[in-house]
């Protein structure tokens, strides 16, 4: 779910003169005393950014919700797993993107940039032609929607205070209950009576409402480096150049090993498997944490598991509609209650957490949160078999939600601890950036099983039970490597008690 926020470190953190109850540097906006979050002080920001999580929320569920139309219309059921790799391979570049610019040139850019390229892959989407071109649009609205995490992550790490940074989470995830409830049926009756297209187009409107409303408050919170992060700063800035690309050929490669896993011919495949594989994991090593890929103890773990975790849960997700519609003859509203259940159940896990996060350390959470993943999503593929009830769905749905809003926000916790100073675009891009790249290949392996079955005069149900099956078992994979957060047999410290 793009918009559930990373958050990164205090630049004063480790620093022997930091006082958390003192402003920290020229232009840091964050308090002398406990404010609550819809406090006069932060209130503007609070709506602001919730607000704008609203707007990518409602985009994704309605999306998800009205897909199986789509697929119906164009006769491109091959496709219909790109519609979503490609706003997330968009999202992987956006978000490097992004973390560059916020370190150089603060979050004003980055922002309106966002929003634009958000609102031009809205109306070239809502005017497709072909599965094809939909499937370029929604490339730009992924790399419009990517630089919002970073934006919303370095907001909330230069102006609240660690012990509210946890409910600004929750909050944040509280901002997909009212899309998560409506969407789906907005979605499911414009989609049934006035086109799918309907869908794409009447969004664009709300992308001024929350110009209005969001861009004057994260234009006031400085992008100046904090007392004794100059260096970092600046070397981060420094970066820029050196990341994009990066990031360009983390995508590029995604995208050609998806391509080759969903051709029929088996050299072509493997060729470009190869390729892919040769250009994105060397760029991915690099623009993540050190010992990341090979779960190295600490944050390097919390930033691969982020990437377990969407891989494993969007793996099945972006394919519920179109379990329910086409295989078990739901209509889309009918099938929307059960993205519904899931993201009212995601919020519910993450207040959870930020209401025992005093107590409770951050990893058990995460290794709870992927074990309840793990069932939720066994469960809901015992749906495709014809002689399960439909209602499953919905319980099953409901319990994988909850699974992740118990181990989401906890990744970000830790990253906030442990994240240097000075790094605070880099830091957020870099958990966001496997947040996308698990999302992709999650959602492009399942699509490439689909796209397989249909080649091959399959029913296409056989490859979404195997795309199933692998989601599964990465959130089962998620649970051993959550052994790996702690750092030299200790925990991460429980965030310190709400006041």
């Amino acid at each position: 779910m793009i918009g559930h926020p990373e958050a990164v470190e205090d630049p004063d953190r480790g620093s022997p003169h930091a006082d958390p109850g003192r402003p920290h540097a020229t232009g840091d906006l964050r308090p002398t005393r406990e404010e609550g979050l819809l406090s006069p002080r932060n209130r503007a920001l609070t709506i602001g950014l919730v607000l704008t999580i609203t707007l990518v929320a409602f985009e994704a569920l309605a999306i998800s919700t009205v897909m199986p139309i789509v697929a119906r219309d164009f006769g491109r059921l091959d496709l219909y797993g790109w519609v979503f790799t490609s706003f997330m391979l968009g999202s992987l570049i956006g978000i490097v993107l992004a973390g560059g610019l916020i370190d150089r040139r603060g979050l004003a850019l980055p922002f309106s940039l966002g929003l634009v390229l958000f609102a031009v892959g809205l109306a070239a989407g809502g005017l497709a032609p072909s599965m094809e071109v939909l499937v370029f649009a929604r490339f730009l609205q992924g790399l419009g929607a990517g630089t919002i995490p970073p934006i919303a992550y370095v907001a909330i790490g230069r102006r609240l205070t660690e012990r509210q940074r946890p409910r600004m989470f929750a909050m944040l995830s509280t901002a997909w209950v009212l899309p998560g409830v409506l969407g789906p049926v907005i979605a499911g009756l414009v989609g049934e009576f006035l086109g799918w297209r309907a869908v794409f187009l009447g969004l664009l409107p709300l992308i001024g409402v929350a110009v209005l409303i969001a861009f004057p408050e994260v234009a006031r919170i400085d992008a100046a480096p904090s007392a004794g992060a100059d260096a970092a700063e600046h070397a981060a800035a420094a970066s820029l150049r050196r990341r994009l690309p990066l990031a360009v050929l983390v995508a590029v490669g995604t995208g050609l090993i998806l391509t080759g896993l969903g051709t029929g011919n088996t050299t072509l495949a493997v060729s470009l498997v190869v390729v892919g594989a040769l250009l994105g994991l060397p760029a991915l090593q690099r623009l993540t944490p050190r010992g990341t890929l090979r779960s190295a103890r600490g944050l390097p773990t919390a930033v691969l598991l982020r990437g377990v975790a969407t891989f494993a849960f969007f793996g099945v997700d972006a394919y519920v509609a179109l379990t329910l519609v086409e295989w078990r003859g739901l209509s889309v509203i009918e099938a929307g209650i059960s993205l519904t259940a899931a993201t009212v159940t995601w919020t519910a896990g993450s207040w959870v957490q930020a209401r025992r996060s005093h107590q409770v350390a951050p990893e058990r959470f995460i290794t709870l949160g992927l074990a309840v993943v793990a069932a939720g999503l066994a469960a809901f593929g015992l749906v495709l078999n014809p002689l399960v009830p439909t209602w499953l769905a919905v319980p099953a749905l409901s319990l994988a939600g909850l699974g992740m809003g118990l181990a989401y926000s906890p990744m970000t916790l830790i990253v906030l601890k442990v994240a240097a100073p000075g790094e605070q675009g880099s830091a957020s891009s870099a958990l966001s950036l496997t947040d996308s790249l698990g999302t992709a290949l999650g959602t492009g392996l399942t699509g490439a099983l689909v796209a397989a079955s249909v080649r091959e005069g399959t029913d296409p149900a056989s490859g979404l039970a195997l795309g199933f099956g692998l989601a599964t078992a990465m959130a089962v994979l998620g649970v051993a490597l959550s052994t790996r957060l702690r750092v030299r047999g200790t925990a991460v410290s429980p965030t310190p008690a709400l006041r």
